[in-house]
């Protein structure tokens, strides 16, 4: 049951809104002290009333009892006078007057209902032996009673109680109208509150929905680099408006990113097939005056251009493969990274001898780390051939394998045309080139980078380059040696 509840709370919309929860509060503040209020006054009245009756009542009996002491009245009941005042009392107080000697008897009721009758109560015991005045609730007929004992000045002993019972519906009647006009008090705060819970929460929720009419504005096709929308009524709302212009900034920054990168497929593609289609033409056109030469270079020329499309191709799956992955796609093993870096020098040695460039190995440490060595090796790879592809004739590659208590750290460095600093924070954009006519020369794509870079954030780790125009280029990269660090 207790399930069923929260679950109906937790889905239900109106619970769950932030102007309602506002309202409520402040339906709770207003309603709580005003409910408190009403009791503390009726029964603060209550209990002052009922207090002063007591000791009005308590007062008047000590009275009357000292007088019917001193009168001997005992020994003569048919005294007017002290009849006529206790009838007069029993009156006043809209209740009875009961005068009791030392043997329990009733010797006056002004009610004559119970005269020369015996009475044995707790009060009238306790008043015989002693005690001083006492009192009592009748709750269900409203009456306070009063015994008090009767005491002979001369002995000083006890000779009777007097016991006086007065009505207190006059209290009652009181606490009720009171109760009433309290109620109505209420009422008419519980109608203010809810007005002024009602205005408050509307107003103090208004920014936010200035802030969700920006954000249903994006739906409709807002364009926020044309206008700037503030909400600075709040210091949330402010920062919450920067998140937004700053989550669209980067969403702008994507979709320039997807439209540039679409331009420059479309872009590359398109050249490698513009080639053929010229060779072709020619070829068709020449018809059989075109010789086994010219016939044979205009091929070779379009084999290039086929292995360039092709190289382009699989670079793009590549990428799309690595964008695609995650960390749970990994596939994570120890392995000797010195091994690893060794073999790949290996392979690509006889493209660094082919441009004449030095490849050379520096082992600081031994190291094994938790690795996809397929991915990791492409990313390197990638790093090592653009630094013998993009380096100065007789120049040098150095590979540095080093680590600490936690990264492997791998450096490749070269003597190369260096990358310059306005363009180094774009090197790992998708198609971007420093030198772009030294690239075609050389048939990069563009992409390499961008490969390498996020094999790399696959495994947690980061690349970071350093280059000086026209001296070198050096990149550094970190991974973790446990895959789960």
């Amino acid at each position: 049951m207790k399930t069923l509840i929260t679950s109906l709370f937790q889905n239900n919309r109106l619970y769950r809104s932030l102007r309602f929860r506002i309202f409520l509060i402040m339906l709770v503040i207003g309603i709580v002290p005003a409910f408190i209020m009403r009791l503390l006054v009726v029964r603060g009245y209550e209990s002052r009333a009922m207090n002063q009756k007591i000791s009005e009542v308590t007062n008047q009996s000590a009275i009357v009892a000292a007088h019917l002491a001193r009168t001997g009245y005992f020994s003569d009941t048919s005294d007017p006078v002290i009849n006529d005042e206790l009838l007069q009392m029993s009156n006043l107080y809209d209740g009875r007057i009961l005068v009791i000697d030392d043997e329990f008897r009733i010797i006056k009721d002004t009610y004559g209902k119970s005269q020369g009758k015996y009475i044995v109560s707790s009060e009238v015991i306790s008043c015989m032996r002693g005690s001083r005045n006492m009192w009592g609730m009748d709750e269900e007929n409203r009456y306070l009673e009063i015994t008090v004992p009767i005491v002979d000045e001369d002995t000083g002993k006890v000779a009777g109680a007097f016991v006086a019972s007065a009505s207190t519906d006059t209290i009652h009647d009181n606490v009720t109208v009171l109760g009433r006009r309290a109620l109505t008090i209420e009422v008419a705060i519980i109608i203010i509150v809810l007005i002024i819970a009602y205005a408050i929460s509307s107003s103090l929720l208004k920014p936010f929905d200035k802030v969700i009419r920006a954000v249903n504005s994006v739906k409709e096709g807002f364009d926020p680099g044309a206008e700037s929308i503030e909400v600075p009524d709040y210091t949330e709302t402010k920062d919450i408006m920067d998140a937004f212009h700053h989550l669209m900034a980067r969403m702008k920054e994507v979709d320039d990113s997807r439209e540039e990168f679409v331009a420059n497929v479309s872009h590359e593609l398109k050249t490698p097939l513009a080639s053929m289609k010229v060779l072709s033409d020619s070829l068709i056109q020449g018809g059989d005056s075109v010789d086994a030469a010219t016939y044979r270079e205009f091929m070779l020329d379009i084999a290039e251009e086929v292995d360039r499309e092709n190289k382009i191709i699989n670079s793009l799956l590549s990428l799309v493969k690595l964008d695609g992955s995650d960390a749970s796609e990994m596939n994570f093993e120890t392995h000797d990274l010195s091994q690893m870096l060794s073999q790949l020098i290996k392979t690509l040695n006889p493209l660094a001898e082919e441009s004449g460039i030095e490849l050379m190995y520096e082992e600081k440490s031994r190291v094994e780390a938790e690795v996809d060595e397929t991915k990791l090796s492409l990313a390197i790879m990638n790093l090592i051939e653009n630094a013998i592809k993009y380096n100065k004739e007789n120049g040098w590659v150095k590979i540095t394998l080093d680590s600490d208590v936690q990264f492997a750290l791998i450096t490749v460095s070269d003597s190369g045309m260096g990358i310059p600093e306005e363009s180094i924070n774009r090197i790992y954009d998708r198609f971007y080139r420093v030198d772009k006519s030294h690239s075609r020369e050389i048939g990069g794509t563009g992409l390499g980078l961008s490969i390498t870079r996020n094999a790399i954030l696959l495994h947690r780790g980061a690349i970071k380059a350093a280059s000086i125009l026209g001296e070198g280029t050096t990149f550094t990269v970190r991974i973790p040696l446990r895959a789960n660090a």
